[in-house]
């Protein structure tokens, strides 16, 4: 299967999804953990039929569901297919696709010494160490609890930064989270990479990235 870019899924116009780091993402407000429950199980037999599984996230009053066809890293038209089978599950339901204040979080390390640094990380978090031309060294939870770490290469002269967040979010989220942001006593450090990320700093100087999928290959 063919891995899709963020313009392609945008092309196939899904209602209801969002397209975050490699996955289709939305979520159910379901009101009890019985109609949840009752969800995840429709949505279970349906993948079953299909043999396409997506990650099931059961809370006591709503259902996050995402998809990604994990032998090629991200989304392919078998997961477009499912998002539409999980839609019309939940249309049946009676209830509604959510996909405002969705969001994915990595953690990226600013470190002049990569290859000392990342060992130790891996260990201690009991993560795998994954590389990959697309994304250089990582490392990820097999099971997918914990954010992925990579490593950014940088100076050593100091001060200087270490760890950031990277958010990934819609472009229709981007602005908003800005403004909130600004607005709390943070300040816009760059949108020189915008649209692919912004830069934000709190108070103190601490950075963080807003990511999206846009001007990205993959």
């Amino acid at each position: 299967m063919t891995k899709l870019t963020g313009a392609q899924v945008a092309e196939k116009g899904l209602t209801g999804w969002v397209f975050l780091l490699g996955g289709l993402q939305t979520r159910i407000r379901t009101g009890d953990f019985a109609t949840g429950l009752a969800l995840v199980n429709a949505i279970g037999a349906v993948a079953e039929e299909k043999d396409h599984h997506p990650d099931l996230d059961l809370r006591y009053t709503h259902v996050d569901v995402r998809l990604s066809s994990h032998d090629v890293g991200g989304v392919t038209g078998r997961d477009i297919r499912m998002a539409g089978a999980v839609s019309a599950i939940v249309a049946e339901a009676g209830l509604a696709l959510e996909t405002a204040g969705l969001s994915r979080l990595e953690l990226a390390l600013d470190t002049p010494a990569v290859k000392t640094v990342l060992p130790f990380w891996a260990a201690a978090l009991r993560l795998e160490h994954t590389n990959s031309p697309e994304v250089g060294d990582e490392v990820t939870d097999p099971a997918g609890l914990l954010p992925t770490i990579w490593f950014q290469g940088s100076g050593s002269e100091e001060p200087r930064q270490r760890w950031h967040p990277d958010i990934w979010v819609d472009p229709a989220e981007v602005q908003p989270r800005i403004d909130a942001a600004v607005a709390a006593g943070g300040t816009l450090v760059s949108d020189a990479e915008a649209p692919s990320f912004w830069v934000l700093a709190d108070p103190e100087g601490n950075r963080v990235c807003l990511c999206t999928w846009q001007d990205r290959e993959a």
